[in-house]
């Protein structure tokens, strides 16, 4: 058997961690490992056109899968260009392993060719971060790194030079056990106790949900159901918890719409599940406040508590249930249910009136067209910016479905490449991306990754020309919009250049047609829809000093949302009321 060099052994390591492909683009100090993947039938090279599409890519793998994901960057800045995804997928828990490969290792220090130190670059976007210094440490310190990015849900970045990676291997890889996944953490019975008596005690209580109650859906509904609680949630929380949930009140925040600020507001106990809610604001200064999470350093950074559960939300739902006593008042979650159904009545017309005659398009209307034609199964992969207002208000979750984005880093341009992520776990499910123009054109070469691998990825464009998020906070801040309109191509025509499926879309009784053409293409597909610029939106609640210099009666004409099914839901769910 030929003796293995480093990037052999490498490579064999991730395949045994699990890693399918290694996206990235090759070059110089990474070309051993590229060869390495070439020459192992477990892994796949997948080449795109942009590094930072690689680390979003992989990001989105490893949200989709719960698996580790990998990417990989050359030398300076080849791996640079990974570091706004890599902060992305940090800050979404989603296990990646990144190579930034580096120069020579006799020149490190003396300002060689491409020099940066990636040992000290990423430490701040990952969980661990260190130089391979010779091919003895690799093993140890690559298993190290892929530990780190499973055990703590985040990214591990390992630096090789590239003349170690073509190194003879010191030894065979080995078979050292590798961490296959996270347990599951409960809260110890103070904690467990003491929370059970807050409850107790609390007339009202109120639940709010993040992303860290997915797999907690029956849990949460059976506390709430227990405790005559309305549930609310965060974005990231939308996917897991609003489906199936008689005692929804929608999302706070900047994005949010319904009676979830008041829900947690008016209560007399705020539960927080799973939850690292940035937005202090939204949040009350005034009530008892409770927070459970997994991860003990969110306990506490967003505000004020009065008891920090670390555990898992499941596991510490399952000992909590059968301990809290049952509660038989129901009027706070009715009257919020009555204010969460009547909110979303008020602003339902922004999409149902005389949209076949609105132009440009109602960006509101597109959404809920996407909705229902999409789909059970469906990634939705969304653009920051506008896009992520439309996902969170129109598209419906319903335990299936996913709807990823980068909800907590904010990047622009991140809804491509995380689609391609997304399709190469499975090309026979629907990913849609939500794109809008200014996200798209911003990696826009990565639309050929989608035709050189014929992923069937369809992207539907959200084309106002303009940037208008950013616009919408320069109008908050009272100043005049500025540096904000794009002169943007047909994109249709882009997409067929390319030698995908494009359709521009300018009129609303061309659009359910244009989806479906597109849904029905074995390749990938773009749907260009020019949507109105003016359509914004603005959170449910605004202080003072969110609307200088802008009128609150203006922002209410142009910023009021739809809402899609929602309203629906929200209808049904009063209906289940009891009457006196």
């Amino acid at each position: 058997m030929a003796k293995q060099n480093v990037a052999e052994q490498f490579v064999d390591i991730l395949t045994r961690a699990g890693v399918k492909r290694l996206y990235g683009v090759v070059g110089d100090s990474l070309n051993p490992v590229v060869d390495a993947v070439r020459r192992n039938p477990a892994i796949d090279w997948v080449h795109v056109r942009h590094e930072e599409t690689a680390a979003f890519a992989a990001g989105a793998e490893a949200q989709i899968t719960g698996r580790l994901a990998a990417c990989a960057g050359s030398c300076g800045p080849g791996n640079l260009h990974l570091i706004n995804g890599l902060y992305d997928a940090n800050r979404s828990m989603a296990p990646v392993l990144a190579l930034a490969s580096h120069i020579p290792s006799s020149e490190i220090g003396l300002g060689y060719f491409q020099e940066t130190h990636p040992d000290q670059l990423f430490r701040e976007c990952s969980q661990y971060c260190e130089l391979i210094s010779s091919p003895r440490q690799m093993p140890r310190l690559l298993q190290t790194a892929i530990q780190h990015a499973i055990g703590r849900s985040g990214v591990a970045v390992v630096s090789m030079p590239g003349d170690i990676a073509d190194q003879p291997a010191p030894e065979q890889t080995g078979a050292s056990a590798l961490v296959p996944a996270r347990p599951t953490v409960r809260p110890g019975d103070a904690e467990i106790d003491q929370l059970v008596d807050m409850i107790d005690a609390a007339g009202k209580v109120t639940l709010f949900c993040g992303s860290g109650t997915k797999g907690a859906h029956a849990e949460v509904m059976e506390l709430a159901q227990r405790i005559k609680s309305p549930v609310g949630h965060a974005l990231r929380g939308k996917e897991w918890i609003q489906y199936n949930n008689p005692f929804d009140v929608g999302m706070s925040g900047l994005l949010g719409y319904g009676a979830a600020y008041e829900a947690t507001h008016e209560c007399d106990l705020l539960i927080l599940l799973g939850t690292d809610f940035p937005y202090n604001a939204f949040l009350p200064d005034d009530i008892p406040i409770v927070q459970v999470d997994i991860r003990p350093e969110n306990l506490g950074r967003r505000s004020r508590l009065d008891l920090a559960v670390w555990g898992d939300v499941r596991e510490t739902l399952r000992c909590l249930i059968p301990r809290v006593r049952e509660k038989t008042d129901r009027r706070f979650l009715d009257r919020m249910l009555k204010k969460h159904a009547d909110a979303l009545e008020g602003v339902v017309k922004a999409y149902t009136r005389k949209v076949e005659k609105h132009v440009p398009i109602h960006p509101e209307y597109a959404a809920y067209v996407l909705d229902e034609l999409a789909d059970d199964d469906a990634v939705f992969t969304v653009d920051t910016g506008m896009c992520n207002v439309w996902a969170a208000r129109y598209i419906s979750p319903n335990g299936r479905r996913r709807v990823i984005g980068s909800f907590s880093h904010g990047s622009m341009a991140n809804a491509l490449p995380m689609a391609i992520g997304a399709q190469f776990t499975d090309r026979g499910r629907q990913i849609v991306s939500m794109s809008g123009d200014g996200g798209f054109a911003m990696l826009m070469g990565d639309f050929l990754t989608l035709v050189q691998y014929d992923l069937p990825v369809k992207v539907v464009l959200f084309n106002n020309s303009s940037l208008s998020m950013v616009e919408l906070e320069m109008l908050v801040a009272g100043l005049p919009s500025h540096g904000t309109a794009n002169k943007n191509p047909d994109f249709a025509a882009v997409a067929r250049a390319c030698g995908a499926y494009g359709v521009r879309v300018e009129k609303p009784k061309d659009l359910p047609g244009a989806l479906k053409s597109a849904f029905k293409h074995k390749g990938p597909a773009l749907v260009d829809i020019v949507t109105d610029p003016n359509a914004l939106s603005i959170p449910p609640k605004i202080s003072r000093e969110m609307v200088t210099g802008f009128a609150l009666s203006a922002s209410k004409i142009v910023l009021d949302g739809g809402v899609g099914r929602m309203l629906q839901m929200a209808r049904s769910n009063l209906r289940n009321v009891p009457r006196p």
